[in-house]
């Protein structure tokens, strides 16, 4: 990469961190995409000084043509519009290359929910899966609280042992670009963290009496990170899945953030409270789940309401009738 374009991404990437507060998982996505297209200027002899919309837009054909999907498309192009703002903005361009070029659009995928019979499978095998009473431990407050709060998993990792002291009815959540939260706690969860935490004291004991380093971290790891994995926990939920006999493929940490706020609704939570809860910004993210919601009673309704099997009665009726 030439020193210039190093110039043009990190300077964008700085910008957006300390002006927009984009989180580091967003930089980091950027930074490849914007990459890849400065690989395909690169191909054409130009660079990101230089390229006009025309080479944005046979960028995307390219893109297309190695079967990206719409949503990758549509992210690349997003960084590459954010990167000529911010270079016409700070005078680097007199112009924006992109700023016309429409995105390919994202298919409108319903999640996939769990019912709440499949989310009490997985917190029973949470509570039996491990391979210590300390991991089942663990384990029950991992899921109590992913399916209490509605975390990313992300934010669940990496929570702070500070912030769940004192049998709190809410939690302080950090969420993307630093912004803060509140979500309270359901009284399983708060039991569940109790436990936890009393397990996790007498650990911590016993490191400080052979002067081992103590966590800051609510489920600490010897990782680098210091805490447990986003990855470590997608292979667990899996097991918890397998051990609970609810369909792998259905089951993921986000799954079960998609099912605390279907579930929530259903019971008649206010869609603006379910947004403040999941971190969304804007409203119209939340209300996908209605729509998860009123596809699950349109379900309902075929499969249990009485006059669904009218016309199967009526036909067995004729049936029967015509065999007199």
């Amino acid at each position: 990469m030439q020193t210039a374009t190093f110039h043009w991404i990190s300077s964008f990437l700085e910008a957006q961190a300390a002006e927009l507060g984009a989180a580091t998982n967003t930089q980091l996505a950027y930074g490849r995409d914007l990459k890849d297209f400065d690989l395909f200027l690169a191909g054409r002899a130009r660079d990101f000084e230089d390229a006009a919309r025309s080479d944005v837009e046979d960028y995307l054909v390219y893109c297309d043509a190695q079967g990206l999907a719409k949503s990758t498309r549509a992210r690349r192009l997003s960084a590459i519009k954010q990167l000529y703002r911010f270079a016409f903005e700070e005078g680097l361009r007199s112009d924006n290359p992109a700023i016309q070029i429409a995105g390919p659009g994202q298919d409108k995928r319903l999640p996939k929910i769990l019912s709440e019979a499949e989310v009490d499978a997985l917190l029973d095998a949470a509570r039996n899966s491990g391979r210590s009473k300390s991991d089942q431990i663990r384990n029950t407050c991992l899921m109590e609280l992913l399916y209490a709060t509605g975390m990313r998993v992300s934010e669940l990792v990496s929570l702070p042992v500070s912030a769940t002291r004192g049998d709190p009815r809410l939690l302080l959540i950090m969420g993307k670009g630093g912004k803060e939260r509140m979500v309270p706690l359901s009284p399983p969860s708060r039991e569940a963290l109790t436990e936890w935490l009393r397990e996790r004291d007498t650990q911590d004991a016993a490191a400080e009496k052979l002067r081992k380093p103590v966590s800051r971290f609510l489920f600490p790891s010897r990782g680098a990170s210091g805490h447990l994995t986003r990855h470590r926990f997608y292979l667990l939920i899996k097991e918890f899945a397998v051990a609970g006999g609810v369909d792998p493929s259905k089951v993921t940490p986000h799954t079960l953030r998609h099912a605390f706020a279907t579930h929530l609704l259903a019971h008649g939570a206010d869609l603006r409270a379910i947004q403040t809860m999941l971190g969304h910004a804007d409203v119209a993210t939340t209300e996908i789940y209605t729509h998860v919601l009123q596809e699950r009673l349109s379900e309902l309704v075929l499969d249990y309401h009485p006059l669904a099997d009218a016309p199967k009665r009526k036909a067995a009726g004729k049936t029967s009738s015509d065999g007199q």
